[in-house]
């Protein structure tokens, strides 16, 4: 039976993983994660689960143990945050490389140095070009969703990809929301049973996985990987719709706020979105014509909806939280150039650099970035490219 519960982003997503019952969790304790693997370390406890629970001695060992199940045929989730992420740095690649359909939660985190628990999204968007599927999840009742929803997209025959779950750390994992939980079949019939490509690990015929590949080949295989990935952005708007059919509740690529007759516009990811709405609707009620843009899915990049989306906008800002020292602009903000570029689409962007190491962004800090946004509308061009929103002077 349906219920509505009181969850944070971290039982949120373990109620989903209980749901969902893969054969393996290979997982090590990190702040802001640990929550989701010790009740789900419950569910094992008290046989709610048929999951073999597997306690390795580093985040490396336990990419490298999921990469091994998901190889042997075993439907396969793990979880991680910030240096547990850039620990599995090197077994990140060996998954998507060898098509292993693994899911990660990752509970967003700052990266050291120095030493901060708190929440950016440096983790995760620095491991932007390792080849996984990385979705990004505005609140708790998102994260239950999509965390069902990636098995269904990385076991998609066409995919054979993992998928990142990302979710921003205290400001989401940690806070209480009511969650509309599905009954346990409903779930269960939705992922379906797991049914491993012929080419996974058997004992009875064995076969080489991730042997040597000479310059002859090894471009087949990135090129194979790189197209999968990018196909998979149709599999990821087929199983969200689907979702939504089925529950009530769909999310989309990216989701436009507002935006069908804006004039400037936020782009962002993440638990700032919910403030930008905010911040949007009181200007709006002032006759300012701002939007949001939410981008759901960073990996595959959505070049099409995001340039449909701010091809009528005078002036845009990408907000993120993460740097990219040395590079011409940060991560989210180069793609969605990019993306514009790609379509021909002149809009006046700018980026903005938000709460690195839990700093707050409040919706005063994000009203001063549309006000910034109107004074570009106005002059009808860019007046600075990389601004830095959570300096003292903003809030």
């Amino acid at each position: 039976m349906r219920k509505t519960i009181g969850l944070t982003g971290d039982g949120a997503a373990a109620e989903a993983m209980r749901q969902i019952d893969p054969d393996v969790v290979a997982a090590y304790p990190i702040t802001p994660q640990t929550e989701i693997v010790e009740r789900f370390a419950e569910f094992v406890a008290e046989g709610s689960v048929h999951t073999e629970l597997v306690t390795v001695e580093s985040e490396h060992s336990a990419m490298s143990a999921c990469c091994g199940s998901s190889a042997a045929g075993a439907r396969t989730i793990t979880c991680t945050s910030s240096q547990g992420l850039a620990l599995m740095h090197e077994m990140l690649y060996i998954a998507a490389g060898n098509r292993l359909p693994i899911v990660m939660i990752n509970v967003n985190r700052t990266l050291s140095a120095p030493i901060n628990i708190h929440n950016d999204q440096s983790d995760s968007l620095g491991s932007r070009d390792a080849g996984w599927i990385q979705l990004y999840c505005e609140g708790a009742q998102e994260v239950y969703d999509t965390v069902i929803q990636a098995v269904r997209i990385a076991e998609d025959r066409s995919v054979m990809l993992p998928v990142m779950v990302c979710l921003d750390g205290f400001v989401v994992s940690h806070n209480v929301e009511p969650i509309n939980v599905l009954d346990d079949q409903e779930v269960k019939d939705f992922i379906g049973e797991f049914r491993p490509v012929i080419n996974l690990l058997d004992t009875e015929n064995p076969i080489s996985m991730g042997n040597l590949t000479l310059p002859d080949y090894f471009f087949e295989h990135k090129y194979a990987q790189a197209y999968a990935l990018e196909q998979s952005k149709a599999v990821i708007a087929k199983v969200d719709k689907e979702f939504g059919e089925r529950f009530g509740r769909s999310y989309g690529i990216v989701e436009g706020y507002r935006m069908e007759d804006a004039e400037i516009a936020i782009v962002t990811l993440g638990s700032m979105v919910g403030t930008a709405r905010v911040v949007a609707d009181d200007l709006r009620e002032q006759g300012v014509k701002a939007g949001v843009l939410k981008i759901r899915c960073y990996r595959p990049f959505p070049i099409e909806e995001v340039a449909e989306a701010l091809k009528g906008v005078k002036a845009a800002a990408v907000m993120e939280k993460a740097l990219s020292p040395g590079a011409p602009g940060p991560a989210v903000f180069s793609d969605v150039l990019g993306a514009l570029y790609h379509k021909g689409l002149h809009v006046n962007l700018i980026s903005y650099v938000a709460g690195l190491g839990g700093r707050d962004v409040p919706a005063k800090s994000i009203r001063k970035v549309y006000e910034h946004l109107q004074k570009i509308a106005a002059l009808g061009k860019v007046d600075r490219i990389l601004n830095y929103l959570d300096l003292r002077g903003w809030q």
